[in-house]
């Protein structure tokens, strides 16, 4: 399969492919140098953007170089990243036609920047973050507006 990297709508660069992709095709692999996490926060410390994959182990991330790093982010993919054998693959999770940009659901986790999602879909949640880490994130501030407010109170009570 042709894969090529041009100019997309989603956001600057995307992969696109020149022939039809069967669903359930290994399309590509999200390749580069396995570094830690700490590594990786100390050397993209206010970075506009980054090319990271956090591996299921917890341990290691990917600095992704490659035709598999410039897959962009949607909210409705046509393509999934799974790990297999210690490698990680994009498989496309529907048939893809010829002239369509490969995208892939980030499901971001484990931060509270800004992610904003340019993807353009009807089924667009707004933010490349996963459903259920922004979900923890509103229990997390619906629980520190509590204890605020419950520190008003107190304080009130003891004036």
């Amino acid at each position: 399969m042709a894969l090529v990297i041009r100019p997309s709508r989603i956001h600057s660069a995307g992969v696109f492919t020149n022939a039809p992709i069967g669903k359930g095709a290994r399309v590509v692999e999200y390749a580069g140098p396995r570094i830690t996490p700490e590594e990786a926060d100390r050397l993209y410390e206010g970075a506009p953007r980054t090319y990271l994959y956090g591996l299921e182990d917890g341990k290691s991330v990917i600095d992704g170089e490659g035709i598999g790093a410039f897959l962009n982010h949607s909210c409705d993919p046509n393509c999934e990243i799974d790990e297999v054998k210690n490698r990680v693959w994009i498989f496309a999770i529907r048939d893809i036609a010829a002239g369509e940009e490969l995208v892939w659901d980030y499901n971001l986790y484990d931060d509270d920047d800004p992610a904003p999602c340019h993807c353009g879909s009807p089924k667009c949640r707004g933010t490349m973050y996963s459903r259920e880490w922004m979900a923890k994130l509103r229990r997390n501030a619906k629980a520190r507006e509590a204890k605020a407010a419950g520190k008003k109170s107190l304080a009130r009570k003891q004036a």
